[in-house]
């Protein structure tokens, strides 16, 4: 392989200081403790950096007095606001490990996230205390369970503020975390392939892309920012509120979407940065809500988590009077790894341009030689943000990270001349719905869980509003019909997982090893060669 065949970023690697990401992200309450770093959307309630440093110091020390050892998992199932955020920043300063999971997962769903990590504690709201408890378990583990709020046999998250001790800063030993080394962030991500996996991110590793990514975006002290994106996931957590805590801005959280709301919010606070995926970007693009809002306070609006057509781009850009960029990541780079560069004319369809720091190969998914920028192929990268591997899974970090550091996306892409990416494809099997990963295999085991199903697959298929939606392939062995089948899905799992349409077919293609041939069963579906919904169609004899 020729280093020529390397596109390199037009940015060298950033130098990011030896400190925590709470350390790195709150050093603006030295010198300005009293401006706003976050707002709760709904009540307006308004946080300084004074406060939440605060907050975050007493966190960290109540919740080592309580018994949070370094290395520990804190598990966060909560919805966006302010104390999302200082529970997540306190168990990061007392050398926790923070896991947030999607609020609206089963408890089925939660249960092997918790028996993976064996948090000891999780955080959540006084609504979801049934289905952490169910969870909990399911998962066969004893944590400490934490609400935001008061509810009967769980513990206050007041309490551990209070454990924190009255005074400002709390006591929290210096030299608690290396952050080369220690942990601070374990999100769940199927990565290429498979199911769900710990991520596990380091301190230098989260700081690191957060500079990458404000090198890129140049926000200010004066931008505030919407978060409507959940704090569990990359987009929420550091590209909103990471840049933005870093710029000395002002973090406006939602604990939903609703359009109407979030518009609100935008011309209520004047918010000035909007990062969504591709559906909000949809309905900012074309529902009539948007024209009995004022948006003029917008200068930048940006679109991440899966792919945005050029022609919607343009489109939103027109309706919502700013510019509209994209940005492509993974969990295991910790959330980005190109985005569009903030001082040059954005272009269109272009996922941006690698972050400082990354390399990238464009290597033909065939022949395994690099194409570089005169063609198509699977989109490897290496830079100073990537994952040290998956939490107890040696075998499946090996798969992802070659042992060059060299990062295989799964995506099938192209970078023109001038460094810039697009996203043309997915190698990788993920279905994405609303910028959310969903495993063909996860729901695949549900599916076979049924009586009336022998065999199935699980593909994508597009979708105007979601980006794609899962579509079942089954093969039956009893009465069974489609309804019954979407139903049953329907029951066990989150919302976002939820099965769009059924197929009945007699066999599921496999390879000769038995892996399911998805692509085939994709390019048939494309074909409009699958048959459609049918009712119950019995196995052949052999």
């Amino acid at each position: 392989m020729s280093r020529d065949h390397v596109v390199r970023s037009r940015w060298p690697a950033p130098r990011v200081p030896d400190v925590t990401v709470p350390e790195f992200l709150l050093a603006h309450a030295d010198e300005h403790p009293d401006a706003t770093a976050v707002v709760d959307g709904p009540s307006g309630r308004a946080v300084t950096y004074g406060e939440l440093r605060r907050d975050v110091r007493r966190c960290a020390a109540g919740l080592r007095a309580r018994g949070l050892r370094p290395g520990d998992v804190l598990a966060i199932v909560a919805p966006n606001g302010p104390e999302w955020l200082v529970a997540c920043f306190g168990a990061m300063a007392a050398g926790g490990v923070v896991s947030g999971i999607n609020p609206l997962y089963t408890a089925d769903e939660i249960a092997p996230q918790l028996r993976d990590h064996g948090a000891p504690v999780v955080v959540t709201i006084p609504p979801f205390l049934p289905l952490v408890r169910a969870a909990i378990a399911a998962a066969g583990t004893d944590p400490e369970v934490v609400v935001l709020g008061e509810a009967e046999g769980a513990t206050s998250f007041g309490a551990v503020l209070a454990a924190g001790g009255d005074d400002a800063d709390g006591e929290v030993p210096a030299g608690l975390v290396d952050p080369a080394r220690d942990l601070a962030l374990l999100p769940y991500s199927s990565g290429t392939t498979g199911l769900a996996k710990g991520v596990m991110l380091t301190h230098r590793a989260m700081v690191t892309n957060v500079e990458q990514m404000q090198s890129v975006m140049r926000l200010t002290s004066e931008d505030r920012s919407v978060a409507v994106a959940p704090f569990f996931h990359a987009v929420g957590l550091n590209v909103v509120a990471g840049v933005t805590l870093r710029a000395g801005g002002t973090v406006v959280t939602l604990p939903r979407f609703d359009l109407e709301a979030y518009l609100g919010v935008i011309e209520r606070h004047q918010v000035t940065v909007a990062v969504v995926v591709p559906p909000i970007a949809l309905a900012m693009a074309r529902h009539p809500a948007v024209d009995r809002y004022d948006l003029s306070s917008l200068r930048l609006l940006g679109s991440g988590a899966a792919p945005l057509s050029a022609d919607l781009q343009q489109e939103c850009a027109r309706r919502v009077g700013c510019p509209v960029g994209q940005g492509y990541g993974m969990t295991e780079a910790v959330a980005a790894i190109t985005l569009f560069d903030a001082t040059t004319p954005i272009v269109p369809g272009s996922v941006g341009v690698l972050l400082p720091g990354v390399e990238a190969r464009i290597v033909d998914p065939v022949t395994g030689d690099d194409v570089g920028t005169e063609g198509s192929g699977e989109l490897w990268v290496r830079g100073p943000q990537l994952m040290e591997g998956y939490l107890g899974n040696a075998s499946a970090t090996a798969a992802t990270i070659d042992p060059d550091g060299w990062l295989h996306t799964g995506d099938l892409a192209r970078c023109d001349a001038d460094g810039n990416v697009f996203v043309e494809d997915r190698l990788k099997e993920l279905v994405k719905v609303k910028g959310l990963q969903v495993a063909p295999a996860e729901l695949e085991a549900v599916l076979r869980t049924h009586p009336a199903i022998a065999d199935a697959a699980v593909i994508p298929v597009p979708d105007e509003r979601a980006g794609e939606r899962p579509k079942a392939v089954v093969v039956t062995s009893g009465p069974v019909g489609a309804e019954e089948i979407v139903a049953y899905v329907a029951e066990r799992v989150a919302p976002h997982k939820r099965i769009a349409d059924v197929v009945f077919v007699d066999a599921i293609p496999v390879s000769p090893s038995g892996k399911i041939l998805r692509r085939l069963l994709v390019a048939q579906d494309r074909a409009g060669a699958l048959a459609p919904a049918a009712p119950y169609r019995p196995v052949a004899a052999p």
